[in-house]
């Protein structure tokens, strides 16, 4: 049971350690550069920001360690970052092996094409909690050393409620794997896709009469910076991140059922 999320966990172990850290080395600088600005009068400069690169990072407040790490940290390599990245690493999963011509021999073993495509995409919840555990811990930490505590229910929830937003991403990617004959072109589209999204809700969703567009982006459901700096949350938001999930997991599947290899 499960020996090809296993042999796939193998593969990715190095590369969520490495993501893991040089997030965390990220964050850690970001805390320290927090010190740096303390004399700084960070608000005024805030509040010359335009606004619509406020709404773009979600950027509430930069004079808190919440507020800062929000803006520099979670909007910016969370939403954005991480969310491509698993989109792409999600993109080459099928079609990758697809284009290598390694799934003939794969489908050849008694696995159902539904069971292999679960379990490919099921070693992805490995680097995904890897990587919130390793930073998450290694953000309090930093922040408390400077003085500066941030409560650990609010960075838990942080991190909790952002799987949904990542296993979205990546569902996205899946999407494009099981549908194109060349990882390249799969990884690419998950990209573009994602970040269209990304730009949907952050940019285009301001408007007032595009309002209504902004409830097809996954960030729209998913808003860091208030969850660090007051624990505030929608578990709605959290319900739908969810069902869209599961709603690409089962097109996925129904494509890679259809498809013929």
């Amino acid at each position: 049971m499960f020996e090809t999320t296993r042999y796939e966990v193998g593969r990715r172990l190095k590369g969520s350690v490495y993501l893991s850290v040089a997030i965390s080395i990220y964050a850690g600088f970001i805390v320290w550069y927090f010190t740096v600005l303390e004399d700084v009068a960070i608000e005024e400069v805030f509040q010359e920001l335009p606004p619509a690169m406020l709404e773009a990072f979600g950027i509430q407040t930069l004079n808190t360690i919440e507020g800062f790490l929000g803006a520099e940290v979670y909007n910016f390599v969370w939403v954005l970052g991480l969310g491509l990245y698993f989109a792409y690493v999600a993109g080459g999963t099928i079609a990758s092996d697809i284009e290598n011509e390694r799934m003939d021999l794969l489908l050849s073993l008694p696995i159902s094409r539904a069971r292999l495509l679960a379990e490919k995409f099921v070693s992805l919840l490995f680097p995904i909690l890897t990587v919130n555990v390793v930073v998450g811990a290694a953000i309090y930490v930093f922040a408390s050393a400077i003085g500066e505590p941030i409560d650990p229910t609010h960075l838990a929830l942080t991190h909790l409620l952002s799987v949904p937003y990542l296993l979205v991403c990546a569902a996205v990617g899946l999407v494009f794997s099981v549908v194109a004959s060349r990882a390249a072109l799969a990884e690419r589209g998950a990209l573009g896709v994602v970040f269209a999204l990304f730009l949907v809700e952050s940019v285009v969703g301001g408007a007032d009469q595009y309002d209504w567009i902004q409830y097809i982006s996954p960030t729209h459901y998913y808003e860091p910076t208030p969850l660090l700096i007051d624990g505030s949350y929608d578990l709605i938001d959290s319900g739908i991140l969810l069902v869209a999930f599961l709603g690409l997991m089962l097109l996925s599947q129904i494509l890679f059922q259809r498809r013929d290899i």
